[in-house]
């Protein structure tokens, strides 16, 4: 017997949630269609026999969207590195312990550090990704090192999650002094303790999973956090299970606690060719900030390869967002290194854009 349609759309989803929540999600998953369709005996797999199946299958489409995209015809080249700036300052693992647990991270000063207040940016990768990685493909210490500001990247064991991705979706990581929200915010403020930051420039940002749950941070610590930079990611209280992220991912209907008065400023990158996470979650980022139709102008224009449309808008109550839509782009930081994972290299700098947005905008003007 051939299985129906909706079971083989719950298997699709199965392998979008390997790309974005991990292995154990991806199982609940077809647990669940298999119990709903009554496949077990025809499929003749158990729900983990399946999820390995699929995971060498999976292990290939981690590779970096840019080489992917470069591949195809029409695709601009990866540029040479940009002269002028090396990640030549300390680069060093911590580890932080706190009442919700511990976690490891990386923490990158600059060369020439004095003892001057700096700002610091808080990195949170993606699903698969780990500090270094991260730090590859976004070039983050290279701007470090000419802007002169610390960086800490957060990371996410595979025993949290066998994918390594930050659990923005669960109800008790979405809130303020509980799960991985208080880690982070813990990991931040163990940084600001041991060296002189600067209190009103600290930043958070992510891609993906960890764009998503940059939108946490900055709503549940607005007093921590002046701002955040979101790349490909997800709002705050766009899913409370499973069930509901793939909906949200997929730009399916979101609950209403998903509207949220923007209190801090918002800088948010997604390609509207992202086949993991709709492009109308970047939208849904946003809603709270078109209020103010004066505050709002938008340019087109071709940056690095790629064509982009930028829009600067304001709240009604006067909190700043950019909104950047890279036509084409798929689910990768724009101009990044392909020396990481899910990083284009064609497209606007992202990192170069968000750090400028971040020093504009510090906790207290």
């Amino acid at each position: 017997m051939k299985m129906n349609e909706e079971f083989l759309a719950s298997m699709h989803e199965a392998m979008e949630l390997l790309r974005t929540a991990g292995p154990l999600e991806a199982t609940e998953a077809i647990q669940r269609a298999l119990r709903g369709n009554g496949a077990v005996p025809v499929a003749g797999f158990q729900p983990a026999q399946v999820v390995e199946a699929l995971l060498p299958r999976q292990a290939q489409e981690i590779a970096p969207q840019a080489r992917e995209a470069r591949a195809k015809p029409g695709h601009a080249p990866q540029p040479a590195p940009r002269p002028g700036v090396q990640d030549t300052g300390h680069f060093t693992v911590r580890r932080y312990t706190g009442y919700a647990g511990h976690r490891a991270y990386k923490l990158y000063v600059p060369a020439g550090f004095q003892g001057q207040r700096l700002p610091l940016v808080v990195m949170l990768h993606g699903c698969t990704q780990d500090a270094d990685d991260f730090a590859a493909g976004t070039r983050m210490n290279a701007l470090a090192e000419r802007h002169g500001f610390l960086v800490a990247y957060p990371i996410q064991p595979a025993t949290a999650n066998p994918s390594k991705c930050w659990s923005w979706f669960k109800p008790g990581d979405q809130q303020r002094e509980l799960g991985e929200p208080a880690l982070i915010a813990g990991i931040t403020r163990e940084v600001m303790a041991s060296h002189p930051v600067d209190p009103d420039r600290v930043y958070v940002a992510g891609l993906s999973a960890g764009g998503a749950m940059a939108a946490v941070m900055v709503h549940a610590y607005p007093e921590l956090y002046a701002a955040a930079g979101i790349h490909s990611g997800l709002a705050h209280g766009s899913a409370h299970d499973l069930p509901s992220a793939l909906a949200a991912m997929k730009g399916g209907k979101l609950a209403d606690r998903a509207r949220a008065a923007p209190v801090r400023p918002l800088i948010v990158f997604h390609g509207d060719a992202d086949p993991t996470v709709h492009v109308s979650n970047s939208e849904r980022l946003l809603r709270e900030f078109k209020g103010a139709a004066a505050g709002d102008s938008q340019r087109t224009s071709k940056q690095n390869g790629r064509t982009v449309t930028c829009r600067r808008l304001k709240s009604p109550g006067g909190v700043e967002a950019e909104h950047w839509l890279i036509h084409g782009a798929q689910h990768a930081w724009a101009g990044g290194s392909t020396r990481g994972s899910y990083a284009d290299a064609s497209g606007p700098d992202a990192s170069a854009e968000m750090v400028r947005f971040f020093l504009a905008h510090p906790l207290k003007k």
